[in-house]
């Protein structure tokens, strides 16, 4: 197949592997331009520079006319310093007014005229953004804070995994602890003490996981975003379920 007309790539949505990246470079020689943005700043807010300074692991810098800064995730009022992580906060033109009769949400999503993202980032001294997690997707364990994506991108790399997803799940010592969903590259078969093991080797022991579950796809968007809520409710229906049959064996 002829790809010479391809000049480069724009990614947006959810996180590029690495290997993806790699095989687009491979085919065409051309480079992928990450973007960042949501629905509600009309989709972009940064984006690597067309032809300039390319960060790998980075979305770039704000879009000329767009503001970004990162507050702290306790109250969101303290702007952090270049390489701490906080809450991304958006300002320009292309921020929403608002959610349509939802004055309650609006008012918690925009203050000041910022737009408070939910998304955890972190500004270099250069300002390129980096991505850390979802807000909520925040894992507390034992009093660490864990981000998901970090575990994720560990478990991409192994020979075996095509895909995989991590989420907080209750405990009653930590109040939290990670769970991993992973699938399989076709041909492929791992326990799961072989992930935990492999992920404590490239980890932190806090953030490696201690329990995994091994499914044939993860549930995804239209625009083939993992949702990692999904999967969230899926543990919690099958904790309910298993809890359920084990007082109705008591009874």
């Amino acid at each position: 197949m002829d790809l010479s007309f391809i000049r480069g790539f724009f990614t947006g949505a959810a996180p590029i592997s690495t290997d993806t990246v790699r095989d687009l470079k491979q085919l065409t020689g051309k480079d992928v331009y990450d973007n960042y943005g949501m629905t509600e700043n009309v989709a972009f807010a940064t984006g690597m520079p067309w032809g300039g300074k390319r960060k790998t692991g980075t979305v770039g810098v704000p879009f000329p006319g767009t503001d970004v800064k990162i507050v702290d995730l306790e109250r969101g009022k303290t702007e952090m310093k270049p390489g701490e992580p906080g809450e991304i906060c958006i300002k320009g033109p292309q921020v929403m007014s608002g959610y349509y009769n939802r004055p309650d949400e609006t008012a918690q999503a925009i203050r000041e005229g910022w737009l408070y993202t939910g998304d955890i980032g972190v500004m270099d001294e250069e300002g390129h953004l980096s991505i850390v997690d979802r807000k909520k997707d925040l894992i507390v364990s034992g009093g660490y804070n864990i981000y998901p994506k970090e575990i994720d991108e560990v478990l991409f790399q192994h020979e075996k995994i095509l895909e995989a997803c991590t989420i907080g799940v209750p405990d009653a010592y930590r109040g939290e602890s990670v769970k991993a969903y992973v699938v399989l590259r076709p041909g492929m078969q791992m326990t799961a003490d072989e992930v935990i093991t492999y992920c404590r080797g490239q980890l932190a022991a806090y953030k490696a996981p201690r329990a995994v579950a091994f499914i044939d796809f993860l549930p995804k968007s239209a625009v083939g975003k993992v949702l990692r809520r999904e999967l969230r409710d899926r543990d919690e229906k099958q904790r309910s379920e298993e809890s359920g049959s084990g007082e109705k064996g008591q009874s």
